[in-house]
Order: C-alpha cells, then sequence, then structure tokens
C-alpha cells in the first residue's frame, strides 16, 4: 500500500481555519515607534488582500495576552502570555508547552501564543522603539568582522520567509523521568511548534564579513540573556551556515509580526531541523571559530550521554560532557497521538462506525517524514496512515512571491524543515478488540523510531513508539496516553510503575511468557521507591484539606497523595514547624529536593489518600498567587518569598557573603534565634529546583536586607562539587532567589529558655560546637545570649574548628561578642593545618579537646534528708553542633561517651 498525499489541509476536521492575521498598511520607511503587535518598527508587511490571495497556509489570529499574576515578581514582568500554557519549571523561568491538543487544532502554523517556550532565565528587555537600534556582531576568524543593527540587517539584505518547525530536545522527556528520573524537567509530547520565520540568511552575513578564514570550522551563537553560567550560547558547524539548503537564519520575524519577547525580541538564530537549544534567542554575538563553543550551556546541556552514566555520575565527568560525539544537532525521527485525547471517552453504542486517529509526526537534518504506521497488537502488525505535508504549499509559491517581507523561494529546496500530520480511521470495533495503540515513523533515511527507550542522563531526544492504552469502561472506551506534563498526573506510565511494574522490561510494563516464572531483576537506581500504601483507597477535597491547615492534625501533599503529619512532629529533624508549614499545601518539590529516599520509604505509613481532581488544580493555582509585597515580614511559612542578590564578597579562600535585597528597606525577616530558612535555586540548565536550609548571619532586628554565609564546594577531579553552592556562587548579582521559612527544631527565647521541638526547657549552659559555616547558628544564638543583658545569665563556650586560620568565620564578631559578655562567653579556636605564626589551639576536636571545653554533663544529686531518693538537677546544659556530617558523628559519639544524654545534644 503506498502513502498517500492529501490535499493541503492545515486544520483538523471540524474546525474552522483561523482568520489570517490583521495587517495595517505602513509607510515605505520603518518606524521607530509603535506597538509591536503590528511590527511597524519593521518595515511594511503585503497588505491583509495580497495575503489572502496565497495558497499556502497562513498564520491562526494570536489572541488576547496579559502580564500573567505569576509573573508580576519576576524579572519578566514585562513580558504578556496565554493563560493556557502549562508552566513546567515552577513560575520562573518561563518553560511551557501547550495542551496537546490546542496546539493540533491550531493547525500547520503555531501562533505566539501558543508556541512552546525554553528560557533559561529572565526574559531581556527590549521596548519597540529600541529594536532598530539593537546591534549584534559577526567576529572571530572571518576577515572582516562587523557589528550591525536590526535596521541594517533589514534594509541591507534580501529578506526570506519560510515555515519551520522547532522542536525541543527533551520533547516526550516526561516518559523519561517516569521511567528513571534523568536532570531534565518533565516536558510532555508538546514541546515543538512552526511558525513563519523571516530573516537573512548566516550564509550572507558571513559572506559580508569577507569569509571565513583558513582553519575556521564553527559558529558560535550568543544570546544576551544573563544566565548564572554566562550568557547562552552554542555553536553549528561553518559547513552548515554556508549551506542555503539548510536555511539557516537570523530571523526578525514570526508569523509576519516583530518577535514577541518570549522567543527573541528583537532578533534571534533560526536553525531548521536541529534540536530548539540551538537555535539561539536575542542575538548578540556571532563567532567564527576553530573549535565548538566552550559556553557552559553548549557543554552541560542538549547532550545524550551513554545509557549507562546516572545523574550522580555524570556531576564528575567533565571530559565525557566536552566530548562533541555527545552533542545533539539534527533531531530525530518522531511522532504522538494527539487525538484520541488523554481521558477521551469514545462511546460503544454503535454512534461512531470508526474513529479517525490523528496526531503529528517530524524528523531532524532535513529528512522528510515518509511513512507513519499504526499497530492495534504491539507491533505483529501494522497498517499505513495517510500523511498530509502543508510545508509542500510553499513550494508552489510563484516565482518571486514575497510574504511579510520575505521572498518565499523554497520551491527548489529538498530539504523538509515542519512536521507533518497524519490520520486513519479505525473501526471501533477494532479498537475495543485491542488493549494498546501504537505508532511509529521512518524517515527517507530508512530511520524508524525504536520500540524501547534510550535512557540518558538529561532525558533528552525520547522517541519510542507512541503508545496509548485501551480500557474497556462499562459502553465507552477511554484511551490513556504515556503521561501528562510537568508535575501533572495520569498516564500509563506513572500507573504502572506505582504498581510495582518495570516500564523497562520491553513489554511496557506487562509481565509476559518466561517473565511470570522468573522476576526481572530491576537495578537499584531504577527502583522507584513506594511512597503510598496500597490499601489506602480514599478520595480526600480541597475542603477536607483545608480544614487540617493548622497545627492540628496537619496534612499535606506529595505527588497528589495527601499524609498526616500527626504522628511525625516529635521526630522531625526539621522540628514540627516544618510539617506546620507544610499543612494543605502541595510541598512536592521541597520534599523530594530535601529527602532522602530513606525518608520517602518512611511516607506509606502516614498515607491516608489521594487528592481529587479538582483539589490538584486548586492547589496548583494557588502555589501560583501573588505575595503581598508590603508586608512587614519578608519570611512565609506557606509560601516562597523572593529577594534578589545584591552582592556577593570574598571572605575567606573558600566561602562568600551573600546578601539579598528584600521587598522593602522597612521589611523584617522573621526569624527566630537558632531557626533557619530553606533557600531554592534552580538547576540552571535543567530548571530542576535545588533546595538547602541555611542560617543567615543577620541580625534578628535587620531590615531590608538578608544576609548568608556559604562555604563553596566547586568539582574537583576527584570529588563532584556541591551542586547548592556552585549554583549559588554561579548566579550574577541581580538575580532572584526563593526563600522560606522559618524552619528549625530549636529556637533560642531569651534568659536561658529554649524550645526543642515546640518543648520549653531551661538551661544554664550552652556548648555551641561547630566548624566552617557551621559558625552561624551558633553566632545568632551567642548574640541573643550576649545582647540579652546582665539578666541573661547563661554561659556560653563556641569551640570552633578549621582548616587554617584564614578559614576562621566571623572572627571579628564572636570576639566582639565574647569580649562583651561579662565573663559569660568563651571562644576557642582549633585548626587542622596551622600557620607559623598561629597560638591558638592546635589540632582536630577530639576526645581530649571536648572533655576539656565542653566537659562532663552537669551530675544529678541523688537523696534528701528524709532518706527517701529523689532527683535534683544543680544546672541544665545543652550542646547544639553544626559541622560537616564527620564532625557531627564524631562529637555525638565523643559527648555520649563522656555520659551527655542525646537527648541534650542538638543538631542543626
Amino acid at each position: 500500500m503506498a502513502v498517500e498525499t492529501l490535499p493541503m489541509r492545515s486544520f483538523p476536521d471540524g474546525a474552522a481555519p483561523p482568520s489570517p492575521p490583521s495587517t495595517a498598511k505602513h509607510s515605505q520607511s520603518p518606524s521607530l515607534a509603535g506597538e509591536r503587535q503590528d511590527a511597524s518598527s519593521l518595515p511594511p508587511l503585503h497588505s491583509q488582500k495580497s495575503a489572502l490571495l496565497k495558497s499556502y497556509p497562513l498564520p491562526p489570529r494570536n489572541g488576547v495576552k496579559s502580564v500573567q499574576p505569576q509573573d508580576l515578581k519576576t524579572p519578566d514582568a514585562h513580558v504578556e502570555r496565554d493563560p493556557r500554557l502549562i508552566r513546567l519549571t515552577g513560575v520562573h523561568p518561563l518553560n511551557c508547552e501547550a495542551p496537546l491538543s490546542d496546539l493540533y487544532d491550531e493547525g500547520f502554523l503555531t501562533s505566539e501564543d501558543l508556541h512552546f517556550v525554553r528560557n533559561h532565565g529572565s526574559v531581556p528587555a527590549c521596548e519597540d522603539e529600541e529594536v532598530l537600534d539593537w546591534t549584534f556582531s559577526v567576529e572571530g576568524m572571518v576577515r572582516r568582522p562587523f557589528s550591525l543593527s536590526v535596521r541594517e540587517l533589514v534594509e541591507g539584505y534580501e529578506q526570506a520567509t519560510y515555515p519551520v518547525t522547532l522542536v525541543c530536545a527533551g520533547n516526550r522527556r516526561k516518559e523519561q523521568n517516569v521511567v528513571r528520573k534523568s536532570k531534565g524537567f518533565s516536558w510532555g509530547a508538546a514541546g515543538l511548534s512552526t511558525a513563519l520565520w523571516t530573516g537573512v540568511p548566516v550564509g550572507e552575513l558571513l559572506a559580508a564579513a569577507g569569509g571565513a578564514v583558513r582553519g575556521a570550522r564553527y559558529v558560535c551563537f550568543e544570546g544576551a540573556d544573563e544566565l548564572p553560567n554566562g550568557h547562552y550560547g552554542t555553536s553549528v558547524k561553518l559547513n552548515w551556515c554556508l549551506n542555503e539548503d539548510r536555511g539557516i537564519m537570523v530571523a526578525h520575524r514570526m508569523n509576519g509580526r516583530a518577535l514577541h519577547p518570549d522567543h527573541g525580541k528583537p532578533v534571534r538564530v533560526v536553525i531548521p531541523g536541529q534540536i530548539g537549544g540551538r537555535s539561539v534567542k536575542w542575538l548578540k554575538r556571532i563567532i567564527v571559530t576553530r573549535e565548538p563553543s566552550d559556553n557552559w550551556y553548549h557543554i552541560y546541556d542538549n547532550r545524550v550521554l551513554p545509557t549507562m552514566i546516572t545523574p550522580e555520575q555524570s556531576a564528575n565527568l567533565p571530559d565525557v560532557w566536552k566530548d562533541e560525539k555527545y552533542a545533539i544537532y539534527d533531531l530525530n525521527t518522531n511522532s504522538a497521538v494527539c487525538y484520541p485525547q488523554h481521558d477521551e471517552m469514545v462511546p460503544l453504542d454503535g454512534s461512531n462506525k470508526t474513529y479517525k486517529v490523528r496526531g503529528y509526526a517530524y524528523s531532524g537534518g532535513g529528512k522528510r517524514v515518509t511513512r507513519l504506521e499504526v499497530t492495534l497488537d504491539k507491533g505483529r502488525s501494522w497498517r499505513l496512515a495517510l500523511i498530509n505535508y502543508p510545508e509542500d504549499e510553499y513550494r508552489n509559491a510563484a516565482d518571486g512571491d514575497e510574504l511579510y517581507g520575505g521572498k518565499m523561494d523554497v520551491w527548489w529546496r529538498e530539504t523538509c524543515f515542519c512536521w507533518c500530520f497524519w490520520e486513519l480511521d479505525i473501526p471501533v470495533g477494532e479498537l475495543a478488540g485491542a488493549s494498546d495503540l501504537m505508532i511509529r515513523a521512518m524517515d527517507e533515511g530508512l530511520m524508524a523510531q525504536p520500540r524501547d527507550m534510550y535512557w540518558s542522563v538529561l532525558g533528552m531526544m525520547n522517541n519510542p513508539w507512541y503508545r496509548l492504552v485501551i480500557h474497556k469502561e462499562d459502553r465507552f472506551l477511554r484511551f490513556e496516553h504515556p503521561t501528562q506534563p510537568a508535575l501533572m498526573l495520569g498516564g500509563w506510565m506513572e500507573r504502572v510503575k506505582k504498581a510495582g511494574g518495570n516500564i523497562a522490561n520491553g513489554f511496557w510494563g506487562e509481565k509476559t511468557g518466561k517473565e511470570e516464572e522468573e522476576e526481572v531483576e530491576v537495578k537499584q537506581e531504577e527502583r522507584q521507591i513506594s511512597m503510598i500504601s496500597p490499601e489506602t483507597k480514599r478520595t480526600i477535597t480541597l475542603a477536607e484539606l483545608e480544614q487540617h491547615g493548622g497545627e492540628e492534625e496537619p496534612w499535606f501533599v506529595v505527588e497528589g497523595q495527601v499524609y498526616d503529619g500527626t504522628e511525625y512532629l516529635d521526630d522531625h529533624p526539621g522540628g514540627a514547624t516544618s510539617i506546620f508549614a507544610a499543612a494543605a499545601t502541595d510541598c512536592t518539590e521541597e520534599f523530594l529536593a530535601i529527602h532522602s529516599e530513606n525518608a520517602k520509604a518512611m511516607l506509606p505509613k502516614y498515607h491516608i489518600g489521594t487528592l481529587d481532581e479538582h483539589a490538584r488544580a486548586a492547589l496548583a493555582g494557588k502555589a501560583a498567587e501573588v505575595e503581598d509585597a508590603a508586608r512587614p515580614v519578608f519570611l512565609q511559612a506557606k509560601a516562597w518569598s523572593r529577594a534578589r542578590l545584591c552582592s556577593k564578597v570574598d571572605v575567606s579562600p573558600d566561602s562568600k557573603l551573600f546578601s539579598f535585597a528584600l521587598d522593602h528597606d522597612q521589611q523584617t525577616i522573621g526569624l527566630p534565634v537558632g531557626q533557619h530558612v530553606l533557600m531554592r535555586l534552580r538547576d540552571p540548565a535543567t530548571r530542576e529546583a535545588i533546595i538547602r536550609a541555611y542560617t543567615p548571619i543577620s541580625r534578628s532586628d535587620a531590615r531590608g536586607t538578608l544576609d548568608f554565609v556559604v562555604k563553596i564546594y566547586p568539582p574537583t577531579a576527584t570529588q563532584a562539587g556541591g551542586v547548592m553552592t556552585t549554583a549559588l556562587d554561579s548566579i550574577p548579582v541581580g538575580h532572584p532567589v526563593d526563600f522560606k521559612g522559618p524552619v528549625g527544631r530549636f529556637e533560642y527565647a531569651g534568659d536561658g529558655l529554649c524550645r526543642v521541638a515546640g518543648r520549653a526547657r531551661h538551661v544554664d549552659r550552652l556548648v555551641m560546637v561547630c566548624a566552617g559555616t557551621g559558625v552561624t547558628p551558633m553566632l545568632a544564638v551567642l548574640r541573643a545570649v550576649v545582647g540579652g543583658g546582665p539578666e541573661d545569665a547563661t554561659e556560653c563556650v563556641v569551640l570552633d574548628g578549621n582548616r587554617t586560620e584564614e578559614d576562621i568565620l566571623c572572627r571579628a564578631e564572636l570576639e566582639a561578642l565574647v569580649g562583651g559578655s561579662g565573663g559569660r562567653a568563651r571562644l576557642v579556636h582549633t585548626l587542622s593545618e596551622p600557620g607559623e605564626g598561629w597560638r591558638g589551639r592546635r589540632g582536630r576536636m577530639d576526645r581530649v579537646f571536648l572533655e576539656g571545653f565542653a566537659g562532663r554533663p552537669p551530675q544529678k544529686q541523688q537523696g534528701s534528708d528524709d532518706g527517701e531518693e529523689e532527683e535534683e538537677e544543680e544546672e541544665s546544659a545543652m550542646a547544639l553542633v553544626c559541622g560537616p556530617k564527620a564532625l557531627e558523628d564524631n562529637v555525638l559519639d565523643i559527648l555520649k561517651d563522656l555520659g551527655w544524654d542525646e537527648d541534650d545534644i542538638l543538631f542543626f
């Protein structure tokens, strides 16, 4: 059976094609003013009348966009967006895709409203009146380096317009993340879009620079977006840029309009047939080089590493990341089913004799998809779908025809730059007789989608057969897609895995044949720890959840499941306040980012039910609510608060002082003495949340700023670096960081009153043992004791261990506090690698050291005058410990051996 080419159809059956975008007549000379929607800062568009005469698909009309509430307190507050977009990485930066059916329904061309967005950071702001003056350079190994403005790009070069499908390399990554967590966020199957791009071929700009000199092999592109690891940049091969058939261009229009900020305003690179990560937005530099780009994002993003490399191993393999054979350029062949939709119901009452299964397919490197095959019996037999190539309609444009100021001379180009649509009518009775439906595409190089997944550490280029499960429910068929994007629940893959199935067994989690007799061993890292109780079947509503939002029976949500934290309030390492803060909220992101596998394995004990769909949607909306920037106290227990890095200063060879500006100068921090805050950053490449607890060194009465001293752990040849500290060190001044709190089991309330896990106790003496940045909570407590005046008679001894004298942090303030304590406080430094001039203690904090300075615990006096035994404690002491785990373990063993009760030893 031959594959048929259908007549051009840009829109699904029954859907009316959208009206062409409105255009206005403009003067022949470009204007520096005007709204972006009219693109009046660029040369004139064709009139609407001439656009209607075109025989090829025209863009759908844009809807009404606005600045979304969740963007108001971010650097993207100037960007208008469509509320239908599914946000994949929280509020900021924006990484999103459209609902799959909405994307398909728009037809061959995607509006700027629903075009997917991949942003690594904040969107650079460029006002309409600044567009024509924006400049970028052509430099490096060229004979005549030069810079040019957008005005010169538009007026001085012949323009071209043609359609290009851009695809994120992470498209369909959610499927990989369900099998085994990768280092990337969860794209669904809508991480692609198609638009008409107008601009100038890169080859013409290189020719204007006199061409490349001998030895040049690569062209690097760099954008204006300022990111934690520099500007975003990447490279492609020079010969691709010189090849007109490749179609690489510098574009200034999208669908006939000036670029939207999310899509590169005012100018970007568009590279057809390759992953979207090569099409640099907000272009500032084109650099011709001998070697591939050394940009951080070129090396540590958009790679497919060998499947045996785990996320943990990848952190210490710089040579592997730099190996160009693992870099991704051309897209692979891929496809998806758009109709039936996920959970779509089809009646079995005979009203529908057939069902039209529909979807998209694409390939890379200019290759055409030549067949799309559908199976209802797991690949034992296949049937061909009909394929529609709307891209071919542009090849029929009249000679010399122009669209949006660019020539449509693509008739000669054999390469395919766009997706295609496929469809197949299947009798409903045959669907009812099948357990699933799967598809695969093949391109003209005879490369077909593989049956099985190739899992890799970044979760990119996922393209196994796309499978829908068919459920028979009463008088209906219900179709189940593999996954849903982001943290949205649903899909047969999650269902199978949570039931204990091995999705990677080659049979989509089903047990067949020999596997039923002999269980297939699953690698430890591929096992998913179950966080639910199989016996729990209760469905919980939003109203029920909100009834447990206080300190009485606090319930919290992780991955759509509800847990009762009441029985764990006394035992939680972060104190009961951590559970109270999570009550009636979805704390999935922070729970998974902070807690160990052991903690996850404990959850089934506290599992009480599943949140219903309405409640999930409501909680997602609450997470996006805008906080009150005028509030007097910065920290919020149940919501993240955003502050901006305003300075970072070296305070030791490996530690820095990070200062963050709060919402306003009079805003207080809101942190009790001895407690800490959660700090949240996102991995600059994967956008995964990185969350850690820190104690600020800011005074409790500080206003307007929040200060931390943090020791940086960079990667070395023998070990991976600290995930949070290296990310924190890499962010530029002005970068936003999120905070939540307070959290912690300990609080010093003054006059010897301490609260531990909410229980009050009085102490006469505090022994504070710390190392490195572990001094920060001790500093806060010491300030409170000394600052309490003579009436606070609590005695303190601070034992501070470091490697060298330069490593001692907060030394001046510690010594000043001790000097002003009237003898109530003592400070002892000890160094493991002291210099010749050091006159203090030497060595580590061993048993002799701790016995000498921490002493033994207070002895309890036995007996009384009447002969009856009673216990009377002469004094009460508590040891506070903060430092590396090895230090904490050592101190615990020594103090217990010295007679300290473990309940009197508290670790921050």
